[in-house]
């Protein structure tokens, strides 16, 4: 079926490729997580080996009473004996407990410390990352796939431990009782160890498909199931085609499930009957044996009963192979998030920018949007690197151009242009292809971000709030904001009286995405929003294109205060805007064709002159003539 494109579908999959090399690198990597959980790791080592060695004693107990206290009729070893089953299975019970609280903490703090680095890392990762990456796939990187990780340490391991202190326990004891029964359980091994590689292979290929399925499917959840999906689904009338698309990748899903079950469930088929060829094998030489008086019958019934003992360790040191494979390809997915290169990162001897004038400069300054594509590394194919590959022309091309401090910019030309883009260098949201953007002279890329988004605040053209109060998404702005600084910040951008309003007032949720508001109340929050927090420099992209006339008005007289003495980018239609601008930018395809005030502009009879005439003029009727 054909799947909505991700750049993950940028990757060119060779099966061999893909299979996992165990490297001591890796190996050594998956383990690095359960270092800070080394106490935790070493007494449950031990808890396992105790359990190892009192689960040997039942069935030296079964021969003791089969051999000697039944023929000779002692009645009081036989009470020791019920005693001894009965406490036994109790106090490997209560060690088990123990063992799997330790195990818990070891699993649970994996998952913690996997899922907060990846969480960190993907924070730091630039907009062109989450521009290119369906939502979806990373909630099924921070779920599925670490919870699949921590498999490997929390379940994989301990059950592989657990296995060989048993498995070793038991044959050394199965020899002491009788070696050529030993010898001949142990001839059926290959039965068991000879299907694992294969099946592994198998279930590995068949995991990673089944993981990639499932990111489908979450994408497809939260693209269409949020409310700006179901707004668009309802508004085209695409729920019937949205329905049989989400069952496509449905079925998909439950086929491969299904697969992986009976591929596992033959799998152990395969190592049930390896067990009872080897059961049948020592009942049978056993019996013969039993029958010669080589050996005594309560030899016979522990050695069988160690049998269980032994083969299922076997089997599932069998299925380990088949278990770290699976969870390989989960470290992979989550490697593959975590190796990936942070493009926009703090220089190690980066500024800290305190006060700032705000005055800004272009110098030759030139972007490509690009696409990034994963591609493999020779050296080490389970860790992609990513490179980015051109996916559209130079989005700006050698811009240059200077704006004093407290200066007032305005952003025009046809859509397209770069004005955008232009907004998105100034925080670093996307760093120059070529040139650099300055700062009161330091070149942005020599400064801290936490620093340089203290001093820019931006109104973008779609607003964002989170589902919570009006209060919260106010503090996302500044957490110490008081109850005064809030009402302050709303009253200035006109929303201060319908926020009162509500019965809950500032309490009041503002539902997903913001949508119980109409677009002008969601854009005066966000410039209540801006306003609080109180920037050096100002970016409004559209910032006022939801709000009606009468609502624009008051917008506009609240922000004049709140550009006198900062250094404001807008990009706006509205004329009122542009005739305020101290210095008017003109773009078209990405090259910075003219500027200066609007008479300059007018007077030249150029692009800006065509946009005041088809675009401006229109949003403030007779407004020409009065400037004439």
């Amino acid at each position: 079926m054909a799947h909505r494109g991700n750049w993950w579908g940028y990757i060119a999959h060779d099966p061999e490729k893909d299979r996992p090399r165990v490297t001591r690198k890796l190996l050594g990597r998956v383990f690095g997580y359960a270092r800070s959980y080394w106490r935790a790791v070493t007494i449950g080592l031990l808890i396992i080996a105790i359990i190892s060695l009192i689960e040997l004693i039942p069935p030296l107990l079964y021969r003791e009473l089969i051999d000697n206290v039944l023929p000779n009729q002692e009645w009081g070893r036989l009470n020791l004996l019920a005693l001894g089953m009965i406490s036994i299975p109790i106090v490997s019970g209560l060690l088990g407990v123990a063992q799997r609280y330790f195990n818990s903490q070891v699993g649970e703090g994996i998952i913690y410390d996997l899922r907060q680095e990846l969480y960190t890392h993907l924070q730091r990762m630039s907009l062109r990352f989450f521009t290119h990456t369906k939502s979806g796939d990373i909630i099924s990187r921070l779920n599925n796939d670490v919870v699949g990780a921590q498999g490997a340490i929390a379940n994989t391991i301990p059950n592989l431990l657990t296995n060989i202190f048993t498995l070793t326990s038991t044959l050394a004891v199965m020899l002491t009782i009788e070696w050529r029964l030993t010898l001949l359980a142990i001839a059926v091994l290959p039965l068991f160890v000879l299907p694992a590689r294969r099946v592994g292979r198998i279930l590995r290929d068949i995991r990673r498909r089944s993981m990639e399925l499932n990111a489908d499917m979450s994408s497809a959840i939260s693209e269409t199931l949020s409310v700006n999906g179901a707004l668009l689904v309802k508004t085209f009338g695409r729920g019937n085609y949205e329905v049989e698309h989400f069952g496509e990748t449905n079925r998909e899903v439950r086929d491969i499930g299904i697969r992986q079950a009976m591929v596992g469930r033959w799998f152990f088929l395969g190592l049930s009957i390896s067990g009872a060829i080897g059961t049948a094998l020592i009942y049978w030489v056993g019996g013969r044996f039993v029958l010669q008086d080589v050996i005594s019958v309560g030899t016979i019934v522990a050695f069988a009963a160690y049998l269980g003992r032994l083969y299922g360790p076997i089997s599932s040191l069998a299925n380990v192979p088949v278990e770290f494979a699976r969870a390989l390809v989960s470290f992979e997915r989550v490697f593959e998030y975590l190796d990936m290169p942070v493009e926009i990162a703090d220089k190690a001897d980066a500024i800290e920018l305190d006060e700032v004038q705000g005055d800004i400069r272009f110098e030759d300054v030139s972007f490509r949007y690009a696409a990034p594509m994963l591609e493999d590394d020779a050296s080490e194919p389970s860790v992609p690197n990513i490179q980015y590959r051109s996916s559209r022309a130079q989005a700006l091309e050698s811009l240059n151009f200077h704006i004093a401090s407290g200066e007032l910019v305005a952003l025009v030309g046809p859509s397209g242009a770069g004005k955008t883009t232009i907004t998105y260098l100034l925080p670093r949201l996307y760093d120059p292809t070529e040139g650099r953007v300055l700062l009161d002279g330091h070149d942005l890329r020599d400064v801290t971000l936490e620093s340089l988004a203290r001093q820019i605040g931006m109104v973008t053209q779609e607003t964002y709030l989170l589902h919570d109060t009006f209060a919260a998404n106010l503090r996302y702005a500044r957490q110490d904001a008081t109850e005064a600084e809030m009402e302050a910040a709303c009253r200035a951008a006109n929303i201060h009286d319908f926020i009162a309003g509500l019965p809950d007032g500032y309490s009041t949720l503002v539902g997903e995405r913001g949508y119980r508001l109409s677009g002008g109340e969601k854009q005066r929050l966000a410039i209540a929003r801006v306003i609080l927090k109180d920037p050096r420099i100002l970016i409004l992209d559209e910032a006022t294109a939801h709000l009606d006339s009468q609502s624009e008005a008051l917008i506009q007289a609240a922000l004049e205060p709140l550009f006198a003495g900062r250094t404001s980018f807008v990009i706006a239609h509205r004329l009122s805007t542009i005739l305020a601008a101290d210095k008017i930018l003109v773009m078209d395809e990405g090259r910075l064709v003219e500027q200066g005030s609007h008479a300059e502009l007018f007077a030249l009879n150029g692009l800006y002159a065509d946009l005041y005439r088809t675009q401006f003029r229109a949003s403030q009727s007779g407004l020409e003539a009065m400037l004439d």
